[in-house]
């Protein structure tokens, strides 16, 4: 095969049709490449020595120099080069038992150079981490999108008694702390996570997008009548502070999405059913689509990591236990925002309007866990296991 570059240079681009000839001629086949620009020859050898072919230079024909390159296979830098996926997988794309940490940043499938630099992820093993349904996930969240200022009816009139208003502000103010936990939760673990799993990265960014979208709307919500928010206690800080400090992936995932935000998806259709304005409806409803989302993948990733690991199931159980005794000195939900759930589900200081609203939040709490025993035992846990582990879930709700 022979390539004649005429007077282009072979940094103008003619290295490029050497490349692309070599590529065509296979491994140990020789090419001739011809061209008239002066130096040819000084570019080719140090081009040739640094790419790994051999070089011969023939200082004869019609267009000058004449140089015989041949083109080994995985020669120069990139002998030793590896794929970033199984060995031997048909597709290139197809997703490896265990991420290499000399993979790095390479896409899925592409040839990493040998010698790249090993990146310290600590989230290597997919059975740690993968759901199949990741990539589905992921793209319905994208699809479900939607922008505070558009779906949100913040210029609706409306005007609440003060108790009423203040009641408003103190749920807020409580779905503003615990959204901010869910928020930090998976962006810490997407830093661990090898982007080999990238779909799991995805779904985890989108999901921090989600909680940072919910910080929001919440904020706005509690600030559209009132210049300040209500209160937040030391055991609903506790109780959060139990989940962030939480370092295993799979337990945290347990925790966050398939308990606490499980929970919150009945709170959050509590809050949109009495709400007493369209706004504080909205902001419940579009929060619990989100929220829907992270626990299907929450229990989908579990789902799958406890079918190749039945040990997982019994420390899963543990970390109820765990976390309800470091709980259990501790107030719980914070009196304030009881008060206002069942001042909210009420609508009145009447008496039986009162006594309504009581027994709706009840219902509530009943609701939240029977949410939660038929999540646990998706998971595989016995009925008997499932109610008694529902019952030490944290009374702060996530």
């Amino acid at each position: 095969m022979q390539v004649d570059l005429g007077s282009l240079s072979l940094v103008e681009g003619g290295y490029l049709l050497v490349k692309r000839a070599l590529r065509l001629a296979g491994a140990r086949e020789e090419i001739t490449i011809t061209g008239t620009r002066p130096g040819l020859d000084v570019d080719l050898r140090a081009w040739c020595r640094s790419e790994g072919h051999r070089f011969d230079w023939r200082p004869d024909g019609p267009h000058g120099h004449t140089i015989i390159v041949s083109g080994e296979a995985e020669t120069g830098r990139w002998a030793g080069a590896r794929r970033a996926g199984p060995p031997g997988a048909a597709r290139t794309d197809a997703v490896a038992e265990h991420g290499q940490r000399s993979w790095g940043l390479a896409a899925r499938g592409a040839m990493v150079e040998a010698g790249a630099p090993e990146f310290n992820f600590h989230l290597v093993d997919k059975i740690e981490v993968w759901a199949d349904d990741a990539a589905r996930i992921y793209a319905q969240a994208v699809a479900a999108q939607w922008d505070p200022e558009t779906a949100i009816p913040w210029n609706a009139e409306f005007a609440l008694p003060d108790d009423v208003e203040s009641a408003v502000v103190q749920i807020m103010t409580f779905l503003i702390e615990n959204e901010t936990a869910a928020l930090i939760i998976p962006s810490r673990f997407i830093a661990q996570l090898h982007p080999h799993f990238r779909e799991v990265m995805q779904v985890l960014a989108v999901q921090a997008a989600d909680e940072a979208r919910h910080i929001d709307i919440f904020t706005r919500r509690a600030r559209l009548k009132r210049d300040e928010l209500g209160r937040s206690t030391i055991g609903g800080q506790t109780s959060l502070k139990t989940l962030v400090d939480e370092p295993e992936f799979a337990i945290a995932s347990f925790l966050l999405s398939v308990l606490g935000e499980g929970t919150f998806l009945s709170l959050l259709w509590f809050i949109e059913q009495y709400a007493p304005d369209p706004v504080t409806a909205s902001v419940a409803r579009l929060a619990a689509q989100d929220e829907a989302r992270h626990v299907a993948f929450g229990l989908a990733h579990l789902s799958q990591h406890l079918s190749s690991d039945a040990g997982l199931r019994p420390r899963l159980a543990e970390a109820i236990r765990r976390r309800h005794e470091a709980l259990r000195h501790t107030a719980g939900l914070n009196a304030d925002v009881f008060d206002a759930l069942l001042l909210m589900a009420a609508g009145s200081w009447d008496h039986a309007d009162l006594r309504a609203g009581y027994r709706r939040v009840m219902q509530l709490t009943d609701d939240m866990d029977e949410g939660r025993r038929k999540r646990l035992m998706r998971l595989g846990f016995t009925e008997v296991d499932a109610a008694e582990l529902s019952g030490l879930h944290t009374r702060n709700f996530m």
